[in-house]
């Protein structure tokens, strides 16, 4: 099915005002399944966008949550989401920490006691299109295994970055740490797929292509040690900094009654305090690299229609008839 950007926008808010969200947390919800759809990331668009809807009726999203925003320092800003959801307390800070970084020529965000944070590169990449080069970092409940370890330590700790690009869009990275996404598994074996080889092992530890027995057990990091290590650096980004939940401790975002308690950290950068011109250059030297066949990423227009499938889309109006 083929919806036009307001469409969508507005089939999200439904079911999520009709799923308990607040009428400011189902539109910053809304927002961000959206333009994760739009930014080719729809394993964390409308398909991830149940999770959140589920959470709500569960009790998992604290659905009328107000964040508690302070600010430590001037160019701190620090917020509780109440057990809400990330984006909402981002976009109430938004206007701030784009005001702060013009002032102070750098800024940072750190949330605590959230639901998971969605697409990680919506966050930076809304910065990069304000100007600022952006760094992001955000953990989740643990479903990843690492080293020698079977126990589940890490989430998928993914991690973003964005930049801003002269007369184009903003160059964006968003990647987990994990060897791919919990959702892009759970969407294989919802499909009856198999996953490559280096992705999961099931639940007795043993290496598996059977998505259905992988979403039974755990993750792997990407290249080994070395995205263990990336996802420990997140870890403490995102929660040791925040002070909230280390993904082991942090309840389930699919099941149970509690929040999942993570955390949220971004990095805003003034690029142009930094050195004059920086788009521009950027804009130069990705054309460079690009002419030698190099992918420059998530680089997508945020315009277009988003097409779901029906089957989707019936199980996200039910909560819109709520």
């Amino acid at each position: 099915m083929r919806y036009s950007k307001e469409r969508a926008r507005q089939l999200a808010w439904r079911a999520a005002m009709g799923a308990g969200a607040s009428h400011a947390a189902a539109a910053s919800l809304a927002d961000a399944t959206v333009a994760a759809e739009l930014s080719g990331r729809g394993a964390v668009g409308f398909a991830h966008l149940l999770d959140y809807l589920e959470g709500f009726v569960a009790g998992r999203i604290a659905g009328g949550a107000e964040p508690d925003i302070g600010f430590p320092t001037p160019a701190i800003i620090r917020v509780d989401a109440k057990g809400g959801i990330a984006q909402l307390g981002f976009d109430l800070a938004f206007d701030e920490l784009r005001a702060r970084a013009d002032l102070y020529g750098m800024t940072v965000f750190a949330q605590e006691n959230s639901y998971t944070a969605g697409e990680l590169g919506y966050y930076t990449r809304r910065l990069a299109n304000a100007g600022l080069v952006a760094l992001a970092a955000s953990n989740g409940p643990a479903l990843m295994t690492a080293g020698a370890s079977r126990a589940p330590v890490y989430g998928t700790n993914p991690l973003s970055f964005a930049a801003p690009v002269e007369n184009g869009r903003p160059l964006v990275v968003d990647q987990a740490s994990s060897a791919t996404a919990f959702v892009n598994v759970r969407c294989a074996a919802d499909n009856g797929e198999a996953i490559p080889e280096g992705w999961a092992v099931d639940r007795n530890g043993q290496p598996t292509t059977d998505a259905r027995e992988a979403v039974k057990g755990l993750l792997l990091a990407f290249g080994g040690a070395r995205g263990a290590n990336i996802a420990l650096m997140v870890e403490i980004l995102a929660a040791g900094l925040t002070g909230a939940n280390w993904s082991c401790d942090a309840p389930s975002f699919a099941a149970g009654s509690r929040s999942p308690g993570v955390g949220l950290f971004i990095v805003g950068l003034k690029a142009d305090v930094f050195a004059p011109g920086f788009s521009a250059r950027l804009a130069s030297q990705i054309e460079r690299l690009a002419a030698q066949g190099i992918h420059i990423p998530g680089r997508s227009p945020d315009t277009g229609d988003v097409e779901l499938p029906g089957s989707l889309v019936a199980a996200i109006e039910q909560y819109g008839k709520s």
